[in-house]
């Protein structure tokens, strides 16, 4: 597939951003529908987005270029290239959240209860975005057989695209994007029970993070720590750890405020 959606001029306009862009866009009507219900502020939403995924970008890719410095240490112009590819999501998921925990202290407006709101949307992004890799080439996993991604019952496009360099590979791309799009359903399920402020953010996190832990695990992309460790799944692991360990010390603490509670 070709990695350009379309040209105007001489600007080329990539599939990589415009996917990233879409699922910005499906993430920000969700979540503004539903802090419309919670009774935030109108256009709440739309002031922390241009804030937050302007961040997540830079974020992004300031993460994966930390990691990967020797790829551009002899030509560091092309740290710009972001449609070239080359965003870790944690890296955007770290600079979103400290932007939007920034943001929520100038407004006056409890984080936890805006976390809550936008987790469902911020998965649905990833998964949405994901797909930007895909056009590229780019987040696979180990080499297998033609005859292994047809038993998936894979449509062809996506068989043929997992065919780089003369061999096919594992479209983890398209594992991480189901599993998010399983995880949206699961949150926006998870509304109606009602949990503690800040556990359904939380469960973003964890759900988040189990997926990416053994996703990653049959990535061939990684990014390493220490020259050894695989990055994503050390800081899914912490992750997971922590989110749990914050949401037993809330239960004990006798933490009540709930999701639908004003």
């Amino acid at each position: 597939m070709n990695p350009i959606a379309f040209e105007i001029g001489p600007i080329s306009v990539h599939w990589y951003g415009l996917l990233i862009g879409l699922g910005a866009f499906l993430g920000y009507l969700i979540a503004n529908r539903e802090a419309k219900k919670r009774g935030m502020p109108d256009d709440l939403l739309a002031d922390l987005l241009m804030w937050a995924l302007p961040a997540a970008i830079i974020g992004a890719r300031l993460y994966y270029v930390i990691f990967r410095w020797e790829q551009f240490a002899g030509d560091p112009v092309r740290v710009f290239f972001i449609w070239e590819g080359g965003l870790a999501i944690h890296g955007g998921l770290i600079a979103a959240v400290l932007t939007g925990y920034i943001f929520c202290r100038i407004k006056n407006v409890s984080f936890w209860k805006m976390a809550d709101i936008t987790a469902p949307s911020i998965l649905l992004g990833q998964a949405v975005g994901r797909w930007g890799n895909f056009v590229n080439q780019e987040v696979y996993g180990g080499e297998v057989s033609r005859q292994f991604l047809e038993s998936l019952f894979l449509p062809t496009f996506i068989i043929d695209q997992m065919y780089i360099n003369g061999s096919y590979y594992h479209p983890t791309f398209l594992y991480e994007s189901l599993w998010s799009l399983a995880g949206v359903a699961l949150l926006l399920y998870l509304r109606r029970v009602n949990l503690r402020r800040g556990e359904l953010f939380l469960t973003y996190v964890i759900y988040y993070s189990i997926g990416r832990f053994f996703i990653e695990g049959i990535r061939t992309d990684y990014l390493l720590l220490f020259g050894t460790f695989r990055t994503a799944m050390v800081l899914s692991a912490v992750l997971i750890a922590g989110s749990i360990a914050l949401i037993i010390y809330w239960r004990k603490a006798g933490y009540t405020k709930r999701y639908l509670d004003d």
